[in-house]
């Protein structure tokens, strides 16, 4: 190992260890909302300055690990013990990206209950639990060993039930056990990978069972995989594992689906990534991804057509979009991967951004079912908080979802089978698909008159805060009709912002994204930085 300065390890250990710090103080002071909301704001600003200068370092000097605990090689081994954590682009421009996504949301949230006079509630949980979901995001980012990464599933799992819950409706309540079964199940399957991938190679540290696993027989290598693949897939809303998906987040409050809709998923397509590109080399399995990209991408926008609601609506195009970064990941290319990096990013901007634009929607109208929704276009802000990301996601040029489409079409194109041009094919009718379902919520939501939409006379008592949903109400007899609290709006005009940057420096996050995929699919560079072998520098 390179010897590297003290300063190294405090730094990649900050955006785990900051929020986790933050969330104990939030604890410790849960009758003091404003000192939450402070150290909370804190804590993830503190994660995402150290998510920033990793996202330097690694870009000037490459990726670099650290073993926390100091244990060292193991006698006579070739390889460390203890909790590996790894820093290389892809890992360090997730984290600058989620922490980004993390902070906007709870400043929007923190907007959200101070307007509807939470701070005394039942809801003094939400900022800690929060924090908690913070570290886990970080750490799945960070994890250098399947242990760690499985340690970060939990935290996650824990924390996100927590949150989905929060009001404690039926519904809520009814969603988050179901949410809570399939990430158990998905929880018990990894366990029993990371079992079978000890009992192979006798390790659980990613680098050195990458190089272990090259004398494993095919057999035992592919049925590993294959269960991996299984684990992630349920994370990452994977078709045909993705079922659970559009019942879990659309029940729960405004920032909380925003936050699971945006980083959730894409912890599990992170984990792909690496299983795909440091384990598993070789392709063995990209058939199978290939054909689960395609029906992700498929099954996942006919069902968003099927959809009244906004918030289901949108939980199913983003189960469709998953798909595109399988794709990327499947055909395995320098250009597909690099593509696909570029695509998770933007697509947890672009669908985080929606989530929250829905929020103001709800606040502006009662309701987020297209079957009450219209008018909105008397408010322009609203209107354009939504067109962007909504054209965004849709694939409209110039904006980063044409680039990042394109790229992976492209990709596709170069790969030259007969699956990747179906594949190629299913994006493009996907795209075509889900630019529809934007301009149907555009065309109901904003430009259709109220009174024409058939329960255009409804809506919420109160809007959908932190708190449990409020009983139906004619619209004229609502009290809050049309006010967006500044605090919401400004983070989630900042949110439309960091989404049109991916647009105006695509070039440069291009290059960036192609250094990180040539370390992704070079693993001797990760696993020289890990095991100290010269492959890192």
């Amino acid at each position: 190992m390179i010897p590297q300065p003290s300063w190294i390890t405090v730094l990649i250990v900050l955006p785990t260890l900051a929020p986790m710090l933050g969330a104990a103080l939030a604890l410790v002071r849960g009758r003091s909302p404003s000192f939450q909301r402070a150290i909370s704001v804190t804590a993830i600003s503190v994660a995402l300055t150290a998510s920033g200068m990793m996202l330097y370092l690694t870009s000037v000097h490459g990726p670099f690990a650290v073993h926390i605990g100091g244990w060292g090689a193991r006698d006579g081994g070739d390889g460390p013990l203890g909790i590996t954590l790894v820093v290389d682009r892809l890992a360090a421009l997730m984290l600058v990206v989620s922490t980004t996504v993390l902070l906007c949301v709870v400043v929007y949230a923190i907007g959200q209950g101070i307007r509807d006079g939470t701070t005394e509630q039942p809801v003094s949980i939400f900022l800690p639990t929060y924090l908690i979901l913070t570290a886990g995001v970080c750490n799945a980012f960070l994890a250098g060993d399947l242990f760690n990464l499985y340690v970060s599933f939990e935290v996650l799992l824990a924390a996100s039930f927590v949150l989905l819950t929060l009001g404690a409706s039926a519904e809520r309540v009814r969603a988050g056990a179901s949410y809570v079964m399939v990430s158990m199940v998905s929880s018990l399957i990894f366990l029993a990978g990371i079992a079978f991938a000890y009992a192979a190679t006798g390790t659980l540290n990613l680098a050195e069972m990458a190089v272990r696993l090259d004398d494993v027989p095919d057999g035992t290598r592919n049925a590993l995989y294959a269960v991996l693949l299984v684990a992630f897939g349920i994370k990452a809303a994977v078709f045909p594992l993705s079922t659970w998906l559009p019942d879990s987040y659309p029940t729960a409050p405004a920032p909380v689906t925003a936050v699971f809709a945006g980083l959730l998923t894409k912890v599990g397509v992170y984990a792909i990534i690496r299983a795909h590109s440091l384990l598993f080399p070789g392709g063995t399995l990209d058939t199978v991804l290939m054909i689960a990209g395609l029906l992700t991408m498929l099954v996942g926008i006919f069902g968003a057509i099927a959809q009244t609601d906004v918030k289901r609506l949108l939980s199913f195009t983003l189960v469709s979009h998953i798909g595109y970064m399988i794709f990327g990941i499947a055909v395995g290319s320098l250009e597909s991967t690099s593509a696909a990096i570029y695509y998770v990013a933007h697509h947890i901007l672009v669908q985080t951004t929606l989530f929250l634009v829905v929020g103001l929607i709800e606040r502006q109208a009662g309701s987020s079912s297209l079957r009450r929704l219209g008018g909105l276009i008397a408010s322009p802000l609203l209107a354009v908080l939504f067109l962007i990301p909504a054209l965004n996601l849709g694939g409209i040029p110039p904006f980063s979802g044409f680039i990042g489409k394109v790229a992976l079409l492209q990709a596709g194109a170069a790969d030259g089978s007969v699956l990747s041009w179906i594949l190629v094919a299913g994006s493009v009718v996907t795209s075509l698909l889900t630019l529809y379902v934007m301009a149907r919520i555009w065309t109901k939501g904003f430009w259709r008159a109220r009174a024409d939409a058939p329960e255009g006379d409804m809506a919420a008592s109160t809007p959908s805060a932190l708190v449990e949903e409020g009983t139906d109400v004619l619209l004229d007899e609502r009290e809050d009709v049309g006010r967006m609290p500044v605090a919401m709006v400004v983070p989630t005009a900042v949110m439309v912002v960091v989404g049109l940057a991916l647009t105006v420096w695509a070039g440069p996050i291009f290059e960036f994204t192609d250094s990180g995929a040539h370390g992704v699919l070079d693993r001797n560079v990760y696993i020289g930085t890990v095991l100290g072998t010269g492959g890192g520098r």
